[in-house]
């Protein structure tokens, strides 16, 4: 039997050379990539910490004082640290009479920087927030 002299493919170099160009491109995609992920995240925290204000403003308005409005036990809502795929665990900071701080914190959990955190703070006056690291400049 006759081969035949004209086989078609790829050389292994031109397998190296495709192979070589995706590994930049991706270099070059992947931290952007990472960043967009952690902005959601973010998100979803600022979410669940305007649903954890909301709740401390309905029991300011039965109690007169958010200084009993610290714990989730006292709020009409589930702390969101218990949702399934959170990323991030509650704590009121500081809580007295008129002025209250709510920190969302994350974990290390599809690897977050533990400790970096997203802040709600009630001044008695406005409310802002602010974050570190990787939260830091939220708006």
């Amino acid at each position: 039997m006759r081969r035949n002299q004209k086989e078609s493919g790829f050389t292994l170099l031109e397998i190296i050379i495709v192979i070589i160009i995706v590994g930049v491109l991706a270099s070059l995609a992947l931290p952007k990539f990472f960043k967009t992920v952690e902005y959601s995240r973010a998100t979803e925290a600022l979410a669940s910490l305007n649903a954890v204000r909301q709740s401390m403003e309905r029991c300011y308005l039965q109690r007169a004082s958010y200084a009993t409005c610290n714990a989730f036990a006292n709020l009409d809502m589930e702390d969101p640290a218990n949702s399934p795929n959170n990323h991030f665990t509650y704590s009121f900071t500081s809580v007295a009479a008129t002025t209250f701080s709510i920190r969302a914190v994350r974990t290390t959990r599809d690897g977050g920087v533990a400790g970096d955190y997203i802040q709600l703070r009630n001044t008695g006056v406005v409310i802002d927030k602010d974050g570190t690291t990787a939260f830091g400049g939220i708006q």
